[in-house]
């Protein structure tokens, strides 16, 4: 089955196109994406701006006709923070569906923890014990652990490295005012989520995810992406540390010309730096890898689940399209 996952985050709205079928990897053949930062969007009472809304529909819009273009028979489309915090998601939702037809299938923030979790145990393995994912997002920040397919704890919260920035952030270059109430912040809200996570006991395997945490561990000198998917990348606490130190004394100019910094990205990396260290120091967790597969790629692996409940396809997958010659 051609499949369209069109992901509506708060940093970037991404369309993938992929040939998916029982068994294949959740590896997209073309793709299609703009950074749209929805979080600009958002007036003094949460709500994001008719600009906002009107930007992410025609962008909905778009991919859905390229998704169409390219005979995409399903399109699972969904949204996160971004959507589910501001004050008139729903609206803003409803109005997409009516000038678009897609329905965007808003995700609750365990949610997003849980399927996370599920990708990362795919790509980890069960060999993998217990493992504890990481992951910050643009709006919020999510952690699971468990030693089954799904987590035995799920937790979201809103400490997205976006967010964190527009909160605490105000002036450039930072104050160290500023970042002394961020820190203070950032570890009063971890505060509960920690203590679920610990319950749990001690994880074999910690994991972090998302483009915040990869980086996060390039600027701490893991091997940049240019190297492949396999390569094994991990970034140790006391480096991450040393860096969010600089990170408080760089312009944002200064910051994108670190590796493996956009400068769409730049301005909240303090931000994501300071959340990722503090958690890590909280956990006792003194290093973590990095895993290529997150929320999207939970999703779609579900999605093919459900292609895989028929035994006659899982027997006979659909030779059509195993080597179906793809064009962007």
């Amino acid at each position: 089955m051609r499949l369209g996952v069109l992901d509506v985050g708060s940093n970037t709205v991404h369309l993938l196109l992929l040939d998916v079928y029982p068994g294949s990897r959740p590896e997209a053949f073309a793709d299609h994406k703009v950074s749209l930062r929805l979080v600009q969007y958002l007036d003094e009472a949460g709500c994001i701006s008719d600009e906002g809304r009107d930007a992410l529909t025609a962008f909905v819009i778009e991919a859905r006709d390229i998704a169409a273009e390219h005979e995409a028979e399903d399109l699972l489309a969904f949204a996160t923070s971004a959507i589910r915090e501001a004050g008139n998601g729903a609206d803003v939702l409803d109005h997409v569906q009516s000038r678009s037809g897609v329905t965007l299938t808003e995700i609750s923030g365990d949610q997003e923890a849980a399927v996370t979790f599920s990708a990362v145990r795919r790509w980890s393995g069960w060999g993998s014990g217990t493992i504890l994912d990481l992951d910050i997002g643009g709006g919020s920040f999510e952690m699971a652990i468990g030693h089954d397919g799904l987590p035995a704890a799920a937790v979201s919260t809103p400490l997205g490295a976006g967010r964190l920035t527009r909160s605490f952030l105000t002036q450039h270059p930072v104050r160290p005012s500023e970042v002394k109430a961020l820190r203070k912040h950032v570890r009063r809200t971890l505060e509960p989520a920690v203590e679920t996570i610990l319950a749990q006991g001690a994880p074999d395997l910690v994991v972090g995810t998302s483009k915040t945490f990869r980086s996060l561990a390039r600027i701490c000198g893991a091997a940049p992406s240019g190297a492949g998917q396999f390569v094994r990348r991990t970034m140790h606490l006391q480096d991450l540390r040393l860096w969010t130190r600089r990170m408080e004394a760089m312009t944002v100019q200064e910051r994108s010309d670190l590796p493996g910094v956009s400068v769409n990205r730049a301005e909240q990396m303090l931000a994501g730096g300071i959340a990722a260290e503090t958690a890590m120091d909280m956990l006792g967790v003194p290093s973590l890898d990095i895993c290529p597969w997150a929320l999207r790629e939970g999703l779609i692996l579900r999605r093919m689940d459900r292609l895989g409940a028929d035994p006659e396809t899982v027997l006979n997958p659909p030779h059509s399209l195993i080597g179906r010659e793809a064009h962007a």
